[in-house]
Parts: structure tokens; sequence; C-alpha cells
């Protein structure tokens, strides 16, 4: 599969026109359409992973994971009692705690739900 054409499959998934990509990734609108025969510069490969969430190794064709996470990374688990204890200087009450747990939950189950 060619980098053209994984980019316009992966920009069907998000439903976004390669117009509206292009015009996002600060290109022309009909830039990408390029792509069928001529190879994009790295920076415009990039620009169009970010506007797609996805990794450029995935468009250049190098993994079928769309989003590679580093094991290197450590990741906050939001939904721990311990990670949320300040905003601007100010304590957060356990109320509001457990409200923006209920929201990291929701964000969380939608991006699974779209993942799927």
């Amino acid at each position: 599969m060619t980098i053209f054409e994984r980019v316009k499959e992966t920009a069907n998934l998000r439903k976004i026109n390669l117009q509206t990509l292009a015009g996002k990734s600060g290109m022309g609108i009909n830039s990408i359409y390029g792509w069928k025969t001529k190879t994009p510069s790295v920076e415009k490969i990039s620009a169009v992973a970010d506007v797609l969430h996805v990794s450029t190794d995935y468009l250049l064709g190098r993994t079928d994971e769309m989003n590679v996470t580093s094991v290197d990374t450590k990741v906050a688990d939001i939904l721990d009692d311990e990670t949320i204890l300040a905003f601007d200087g100010m304590e957060i009450t356990e109320e509001d705690k457990e409200k923006l747990r209920e929201y990291a939950r929701f964000i969380i189950e939608q991006r699974q739900r779209g993942n799927k």
C-alpha cells in the first residue's frame, strides 16, 4: 500500500476528505493527491499524521498499529486517587476530583469505542 493509499484510507476512517486534511495540515487543498506520483517530505507526512492522530510509521507502512506507544513512556493514571492533587496552586476537593475522574472515564470510553 502506498503512502497516498494509507492516508486516504485513514482519512476515510476519520471521516475527513483529503482536501480538508490537506488544509488542516497546512498544505494546498489538492496537495495530497500529488502523493500518488511524488514522495512527500517528512514535514508533510508528520503534519498529516498529527491531524489523523496516527504515527508517521503507520502512514509509511512500517507498522500496522495506528498509534504506537513507547514502552519507555510513563503515563500517569488519571483514574488513580493520588494523581489529581491540586490545580493552579489550589487543592482540589474530593468531590471535584471524582467529577474529573468521571469525565476522564467518559473520554477514555469514547476513544475506545472510536478505535474499534
